[in-house]
């Protein structure tokens, strides 16, 4: 099941924005993090499909959500200006950004080449 942040959850486990102003990845394994809220008819579509995702690669990802409405902090560190909007975090370098409800198919490539492939290469 995808974990649900709130910002000191994020702060713990994603980036402590408090503290560093260079993106510097706190987790064990690479993320995919969805910026979503309750009312966003899209991102109530992703959400089964990353829930699935996250079952699918337990103990190689984590999926994380944080709802843009309950941490607007946040959704503000990453310019989130619309939703669903997720970012992809390699264990090591920079995340990706990629806006708007994207189709299983396209999730999982982009999950093996942004997440899992440069985890394999490092």
């Amino acid at each position: 099941m995808s974990i649900h942040l709130n910002r000191e959850q994020f702060i713990q486990k994603v980036f402590d924005y408090e503290k560093n102003k260079e993106w510097k990845y706190q987790g064990d394994l690479p993320a995919v993090i969805d910026f979503w809220a309750p009312w966003c008819g899209p991102c109530r579509m992703v959400g089964p499909i990353l829930d699935e995702l996250s079952k699918e690669y337990e103990g190689k990802i984590h999926v994380y959500k944080v709802n843009v409405d309950d941490e607007q902090e946040v959704a503000g560190v990453f310019g989130i200006r619309s939703i669903p909007s997720m970012l992809f975090v390699p264990a090591a370098g920079e995340p990706k950004m990629a806006v708007g409800a994207l189709p299983r198919d396209a999730l999982k490539q982009a999950i093996e080449d942004e997440l899992l492939k440069v985890q394999a290469a490092s």
